[in-house]
């Protein structure tokens, strides 16, 4: 994995730390989105995909043990949760790896460090990232990038097929134009025109595989995919 792949949400609600951060993030061509509350952060967990989130503790609104447990629960996809404190004491570290917590970097810390952590933390998620989804009538094979509808292989495009598996894997969420154009293309899409073409030519695929109206479009957030058998 590749460092201008990572998408990290930072969630720290002390301005100067964050913004230390999201630079040093941007610096290395990674997509960083910042949340001040525990609440924020909480929605756009579950409404976007992200690589990595790093998690301060002490947050104006909610604890951030339950900010971690509320985001292992219901984020698309188990996502790695790299939590950031002064509170360095082991009850403290323990209680945070018992709400799910992947990894621990106390303040102050070095940035260095802070992407290193990061990377391997991405990198242990797309270990346990599933060779094989079944959802209902459809399966995706990751290793071989094959798509089958009720076990007859469907034929897409490559980049039909990092679509439909980007919606796979947050469903039954729905995914949105940003988090799809990033899984896409990275930090620099195309025009908006783009993503539309091949979500029209996805469409039709599916539809000439008995798939048809499986991608349902969501107004003003994205796409999520229709399985009523599931």
């Amino acid at each position: 994995m590749t460092r201008s792949s990572l998408t990290i949400l930072v969630v720290e609600d002390h301005p100067t730390i964050a913004c230390q951060v999201v630079e040093f993030l941007d610096g290395l061509n990674w997509q960083a989105d910042h949340a001040a509350t525990g609440a924020l952060a909480i929605e756009l967990a579950t409404r976007e995909v992200y690589d990595v989130v790093l998690l301060d503790l002490n947050l104006p609104d909610l604890d951030g043990l339950e900010v971690c447990r509320a985001i292992k629960q219901r984020a698309p996809r188990n996502v790695p949760v790299l939590m950031l404190t002064a509170r360095d004491a082991f009850e403290d570290k323990a209680r945070g790896f018992n709400e799910g917590a992947d990894d621990y970097l106390t303040k102050p810390f070095d940035l260095r460090e802070l992407a290193l952590r990061c990377e391997v933390l991405a990198r242990r998620g797309q270990l346990h990232v599933r060779q094989e989804m079944q959802l209902g009538p459809l399966t995706l094979l990751q290793r071989e990038k094959r798509t089958l509808y009720k076990d007859a292989p469907v034929a897409l495009t490559h980049i039909g097929f990092k679509i439909l598996l980007a919606m796979a894997s947050a469903y039954p969420n729905a995914v949105s134009r940003s988090a799809l154009l990033h899984a896409l293309w990275g930090a620099n899409p195309p025009d908006s025109d783009a993503l539309k073409s091949h979500i029209y030519a996805l469409r039709k695929q599916l539809e000439q595989a008995g798939a048809a109206n499986m991608i349902v479009t969501i107004p003003q957030l994205g796409y999520r995919l229709a399985l009523p058998d599931v």
